[in-house]
């Protein structure tokens, strides 16, 4: 027998799958669980219901009552109601998609898996991105719907520049949710957190800010996502100074600019995207 016959035969170790598999996967198993959990359709029933109250409101009072022309109706509808939308669809997808794992445990079989962190986090990010974009989709449609049905095919260009900052206030929404989910191991507290703070404390120091202390709140997400709105305006709104009052006082009334306000997106985003990662990195599953 020869002494080559002898010879172990090398250890062949699996190939593990790269990061960007790992993502896709995390990704697909993600929306799968939407489904199964039913949070996309409940928030989906939701995005019919404020539709049908616009659709209603105009067929009962008559469009003229709203506007006059395309933009102006995109304005009321639009500008009015996306904004809800998209906080909605960051409550549902993001609120408890890394609290949950620690809250039902599950994150501790999921990370004994062959996955990084940065793959389960980055994954389900772009599952929770996917079906809020599916929403926002389906919302638009039924307003662009609405507005040909009124007004013809004269889709303003502004629609277009307002939707692009709709999903850019999506991103920066989901990556503050994300990071409040990273934060808590208590799914009821990061989500409870999530929605009182874009539901009622973000607006309300805005204005406290602007308002009573006469200083421009460029440090809110809210105030930075005004460029929703404020870009359907024609002509765009800019700060002024007015005067009212019994003693005639001037104050300054704050409106954000384009460039402005998606610095203020896009920083909110890099930012709390960055912390939830660590956070997630940092934590252990017990």
């Amino acid at each position: 027998m020869s002494s080559s016959s002898l010879k172990a035969d090398p250890v062949v170790l699996p190939n593990l799958p790269s990061s960007i598999a790992q993502i896709g996967v995390m990704t697909k198993y993600e929306l799968l669980n939407y489904f199964r959990s039913r949070r996309f359709f409940i928030l989906l029933i939701i995005d019919l219901i404020i539709s049908s109250i616009f659709t209603a409101l105009v067929a009962y009072y008559g469009v003229s009552s709203f506007a006059t022309a395309a933009l102006g109706f995109y304005s009321f509808w639009w500008g009015n109601s996306i904004t809800l939308v998209v906080i909605l669809s960051g409550i549902f997808f993001g609120g408890d998609a890394i609290s949950g794992e620690f809250q039902n445990k599950t994150g501790y079989f999921l990370v004994g898996n062959p996955l990084r962190r940065s793959s389960i986090y980055v994954g389900k990010w772009i599952a929770a991105l996917t079906a809020s974009l599916i929403i926002l989709a389906i919302y638009a449609a039924i307003a662009i719907g609405n507005g040909i049905y009124y007004f013809g095919a004269n889709l303003p260009y502004q629609f277009g520049e307002s939707l692009i900052f709709s999903v850019l206030y999506l991103i920066a929404v989901l990556g503050f949710t994300f990071f409040f989910s990273s934060l808590f191991k208590s799914s009821s507290m990061s989500i409870l957190v999530t929605a009182i703070l874009f539901l009622f404390a973000f607006s309300l120091i805005q204005v406290i800010v602007s308002t009573l202390a006469q200083v421009e709140p460029w440090f809110i997400i809210t105030y930075g996502s005004g460029i929703i709105g404020n870009v359907l305006t024609d002509p765009y709104p800019t700060t002024q100074t007015v005067r009212g009052g019994f003693r005639g006082d001037t104050s300054r009334v704050f409106a954000v600019s384009i460039p402005e306000g998606i610095a203020i997106l896009v920083g909110y985003f890099v930012v709390t995207a960055v912390l939830g990662l660590l956070f997630f990195e940092r934590k252990e599953f017990t």
